[in-house]
């Protein structure tokens, strides 16, 4: 009878993997379709193909791996607020660099990859893979402000300091709960006054409310940044850093331990082969003038 009972729980939860578990290797080889969740933002997830399907550097490489694992590729779009619960099945809070698990929630899709920054707090509920882009925090301004862009020292935490010891009576507008959080780079301590984004709105309306003087300053990571440079130039400028280096990552759930091998050996060698280096210059051409030394070893 207990094996009987024990066959039953266990084909129940294997249709229930099916329709939002979080999803391993073996359950999606058996499902046939990888499911990817993403948000339009930069050039990673973008809405400009014709017939309404989505592009971009994240959307293209995530595609790829679904090739190469032999299934179906379905994009799967959510926002920043449901983004790992969506993955996960579980909503967080953030609480520093640790979390509080809110509650559970439907699961949608299998990996997260949209310019997604690896903080300590995510490392909590999602596994990452390999490094796919590196990233950083710029203070950015429009071009009229008087801030000026400050002369870089070759010393990052130097360089982070001479942007800060200029922000106090300054606005700087974030967003919480995200790589843009001011609160992650001690900002109310410089003085500036702090001001926070909508969560529910598009990201890629924070540079342009700057450039509409709701703002002195706004925070953004450096892919968003190199797009607005190519979009406005002449409007706005680059003041500084005001995080170290950080790293964009693609995300799994914590069960799809698999999973992410899978991606960290295929990735490898797109890198290897030198096919992933000609996405990122045809995404991101600037990108090697800010960081050279990324991919370096596959560009000799």
């Amino acid at each position: 009878m207990k094996t009987i009972m024990l066959a039953v729980i266990v084909a129940i939860l294997g249709a229930a993997a099916g329709d939002g578990w979080c999803s391993d290797l073996d359950e999606i080889l058996n499902r046939g379709k990888l499911r990817h969740l993403g948000i339009a933002y930069a050039k990673f997830v973008t809405d400009d193909e014709p017939d309404g399907e989505k592009s971009g550097l994240d959307v293209e490489l995530i595609r790829m791996f679904a090739i190469h694992l032999g299934v179906e590729y379905e994009f799967v779009e959510t926002d920043w607020r449901n983004i790992i619960p969506d993955l996960t099945g579980k909503a967080v809070k953030p609480a520093g660099e640790d979390i509080e698990i809110l509650e559970e929630k439907p699961v949608r899709g299998d990996v997260v990859a949209t310019g997604f920054t690896v903080l300590p707090w995510r490392k909590k509920i999602v596994d990452f893979s390999d490094m796919t882009f590196p990233t950083g925090v710029w203070l950015i301004a429009r071009a009229d402000s008087p801030l000026r862009p400050i002369e870089p020292t070759g010393d990052i935490l130097r360089d982070i300091e001479a942007v800060k010891g200029n922000l106090k009576g300054v606005s700087v507008l974030g967003l919480k709960d995200s790589c843009l959080d001011p609160d992650l780079y001690k900002l109310t301590a410089t003085g500036a006054e702090i001001k926070l984004f909508a969560a529910d709105r598009n990201l890629a309306e924070m540079i342009p409310s700057v450039m509409a003087n709701l703002a002195d300053t706004v925070i953004m990571d450096v892919p968003v940044a190199l797009v607005a440079l190519e979009k406005w130039p002449g409007e706005i400028k680059i003041i500084g850093p005001v995080s170290e280096q950080q790293q964009m990552a693609c995300a799994f759930a914590k069960t799809s331990v698999k999973l992410r091998d899978a991606f960290n050996v295929f990735f490898e060698k797109c890198k290897a082969d030198g096919t992933y280096r000609k996405m990122v210059e045809k995404y991101y051409p600037a990108l090697f003038m800010y960081y050279p030394d990324f991919l370096k070893v596959v560009s000799q």
